[in-house]
């Protein structure tokens, strides 16, 4: 623990390594585009790309440019995929400055880099996303074409990669990735068609990844892979068993220990009632922290926090600063001071999985690592 409140996110990057090279061993001969936007998950940006950079990443993709200043500033010299692209002539500027590529989503975006190319008097890398069936972002099929094709013949950009990104991956059901890839395969054979060579080609993120070998047969050709989640050791196929290790261990401490009879209420609302006799503990974290309000209201799964060698459900509605626990009659080992565990390594060295806590808030993984507040040191091992 550190000064000042006892909770604590502990940062493996042993653990991240070793996601790296799972990663590396379910997608052999492509090259990995590291994703390490919002703040590295949560784990701290410049710390984890640096690591990942360090494990033989070959290029890392931010969101913004704010997210790609930090990692140039820490000294990461590999190639940084900015996935928002660039919003105005300041902006594809500074891409410029900072060697980070742009992702074109429009004819906008293009006009953008182009023109700060041009000015600067050099070509700027560019890759094109096309939407096959997300619709968030990225040109529409109908004028993708059209689209890298003027980046091709653009005199101050060079068409470094084209990708996609699949919806829904995730899933069991995998009719609607194979629409979306042998949508994406069909417009790369008209770009080359027409002469137009697409740079690297990416597809799978970390579902698509763990999917590819039941999409592979209408998968066009692909360079690259860009793993997220997966690095950081949660999973968002429930459905798959993985070898992947967690890098954020979320820890904080009992700070008061309570005696319940049956019938007492606990926290605002007083929605969870002692059917016995038994204590409470109470551990220094709440939302401010980024833990949900909601887990252990009435009528969801149950969440589970590991203190010593055990594993005890929260009991009452999580408030801004504290959580508690039910420790039952027969918890007499658990005292002040006690170390908790939300989510990562247990003292004993088992998993309390990110993706069983999320599913007790009714959410991912991925949004509770990314909640771990500002007030929560980050401590860097390995």
């Amino acid at each position: 623990m550190t000064a000042g409140r006892p909770t604590v996110a502990r940062i493996d990057l042993a653990a991240l390594r070793a996601n790296l090279a799972s990663v590396r061993a379910m997608a052999p001969g492509q090259a990995l585009i590291a994703v390490v936007k919002a703040d590295g998950y949560g784990h701290g940006g410049p710390c984890v790309a640096r690591a990942l950079a360090e494990a033989g990443a070959e290029m890392l993709a931010v969101l913004t440019l704010d997210e790609a200043r930090p990692l140039r500033e820490a000294g990461v010299e590999l190639p940084i995929l900015l996935l928002a692209g660039v919003h105005d002539a300041e902006e594809a500027a500074e891409a410029l400055a900072l060697a980070a590529t742009p992702v074109v989503h429009h004819a906008g975006g293009l006009e953008r880099v182009a023109r700060a190319a041009a000015a600067a008097g050099r070509r700027a890398p560019v890759h094109v996303e096309i939407d096959t069936g997300m619709r968030r972002m990225g040109v529409a099929p109908s004028d993708a074409v059209a689209l890298v094709a003027a980046v091709a013949e653009a005199p101050a950009l060079e068409l470094a990669g084209v990708f996609t990104h699949l919806a829904r991956a995730d899933e069991p059901e995998l009719g609607p990735s194979r629409e979306q890839l042998a949508l994406f395969g069909r417009l790369l054979a008209e770009l080359r068609a027409q002469g137009i060579e697409p740079g690297c080609v990416h597809a799978a993120a970390s579902a698509g990844l763990y999917a590819w070998p039941k999409l592979a047969d209408v998968a066009p050709q692909t360079d690259a892979v860009r793993p997220g989640i997966f690095l950081y050791g949660s999973n968002p196929v429930g459905h798959a068993e993985l070898s992947l290790q967690p890098v954020m261990t979320f820890t904080t401490r009992v700070v008061q220990l309570h005696e319940v009879a049956p019938g007492d209420r606990v926290g605002y609302g007083g929605l969870w009632r002692a059917t016995a006799r038994g204590r409470i503990a109470t551990l220094a974290s709440g939302y401010a922290d980024g833990v949900p309000r909601c887990l252990a209201e009435p009528g969801r799964p149950t969440a589970w926090v590991a203190i010593g060698h055990r594993r005890f459900p929260l009991a009452g509605r999580v408030s801004m600063d504290y959580l508690t626990v039910d420790l039952g009659a027969d918890a007499n080992d658990v005292s002040l001071g006690d170390d908790a565990v939300l989510f990562g390594r247990t003292p004993s060295g088992e998993t309390l999985s990110v993706d069983d806590l999320a599913a007790a808030a009714g959410t991912v993984g991925y949004e509770l690592l990314v909640r771990v507040g500002g007030r929560v040191p980050r401590v860097v091992d390995g």
